[in-house]
């Protein structure tokens, strides 16, 4: 016998044992609908497939290449997710967290081929994920990286409310032959410094402590000498080098250093041979405003600032004494250092 009982409202519905639990599984499918019109823009013909699958296809053409290497790399944002929360702004993290694995790879004379992310949350909020999805997007573009796929994970329990997590991994590749590792470093040549915009990813739980705890200050609070306010400062987007340093001359580049976690310290001894050192000349360039609020606002020694932060010097480029002049115009960068004998340390002078 059919039954004239009608369909409740959706709104009348009872909720799902799963949502109640706080995994909503259909809201997580109707965000994640739309990410194909976000990211179709990064892709080319070399992307088969499409968005939603269980693995990404990239179909690989290395045309040109004598003994193709790939090379991958898995990073994060860190706690600068932080100020993204506080500040209710998400698009700028997405851009870091490519930029970053793009630079990662790029150190050893990769171009980036594709990128996948991963965002955990405790419950998905649809602005926010678009807004993470667009600065992936746009990073990928601009890098000329394939976006193609990802995985989105509800985790109730797991992360205060609000608040998410994201990770991303890059594959690229360099033919072997032209591959960097330092290893044709020798005394004499030269250390450039490109500028970075602002503190990239790194050295976030220090500002924090120093600029929010222990100075009192808000997002939206000035500091002298900073154009910005200390949101918008804190929020600038990591810098993408590698379109950069791809112009430059095959042969030139003897090593680079992406200044991340570990600031001048610790990134450039990663190329350096074992009987050199990186002199590094720290008035070669004016250490931007903001590190002098962190470091006076937290008595912080300076060497250890230049062990935690990048101090204004994004990436190294390290090249012969032949090479500085033509180097120096192609990068706009500055001269910030020298190698000389040694064993395998940086060295500051200030």
């Amino acid at each position: 016998m059919a039954s004239n009982r009608q369909s409740a409202p959706d709104h009348q519905k009872p909720k799902k044992a799963y949502a109640a639990a706080g995994v909503d599984v259909d809201l997580g499918n109707r965000i994640k609908s739309g990410i194909h019109a976000l990211v179709k823009g990064t892709h080319g013909p070399e992307v088969l497939g499409k968005i939603g699958g269980f693995g990404g296809l990239f179909r690989a053409n290395f045309k040109g290449m004598k003994d193709p290497v790939l090379v991958s790399s898995v990073d994060g944002v860190g706690t600068k997710l932080k100020l993204a929360f506080a500040a209710d702004r998400h698009d700028t993290v997405g851009q870091d967290l490519v930029n970053h694995c793009v630079n990662d790879i790029a150190v050893v004379g990769a171009r980036p081929l594709f990128f996948l992310d991963y965002i955990g949350a405790e419950r998905l909020d649809p602005p926010v994920f678009a807004q993470l999805i667009k600065g992936f997007a746009k990073a990928c573009k601009e890098a000329g990286c394939a976006l193609i796929g990802g995985e989105t994970a509800q985790m109730p329990g797991m992360y205060q409310r609000g608040e998410y997590d994201l990770a991303g991994t890059i594959v690229g590749v360099v033919d072997r032959a032209l591959a960097l590792d330092g290893s044709r470093i020798r005394v004499g040549d030269v250390i450039i410094g490109l500028a970075a915009n602002g503190l990239h990813t790194n050295g976030y739980s220090l500002a924090r402590k120093v600029l929010f705890e222990q100075m009192g200050l808000k997002v939206s609070s000035k500091l002298p000498g900073v154009a910005k306010t200390l949101g918008d400062e804190l929020l600038r987007v990591h810098k993408n080098y590698q379109p950069l340093l791809a112009k430059l001359p095959k042969g030139m580049v003897k090593g680079l250093a992406h200044i991340t976690g570990g600031g001048l310290i610790d990134n450039l001894p990663r190329v350096l041979p074992k009987k050199t050192d990186a002199v590094i000349d720290t008035k070669s360039w004016k250490v931007p405003a903001i590190y002098d609020h962190i470091r006076e606002g937290g008595s912080i020694n300076r060497t250890e600032m230049y062990q935690v932060f990048n101090m204004g010097i994004g990436m190294t480029v390290v090249v012969s004494a032949a090479h500085r002049e033509k180097a120096l115009q192609l990068t706009k960068g500055r001269v910030i250092g020298r190698i000389e004998k040694g064993s395998g340390v940086v060295r500051l002078s200030f």
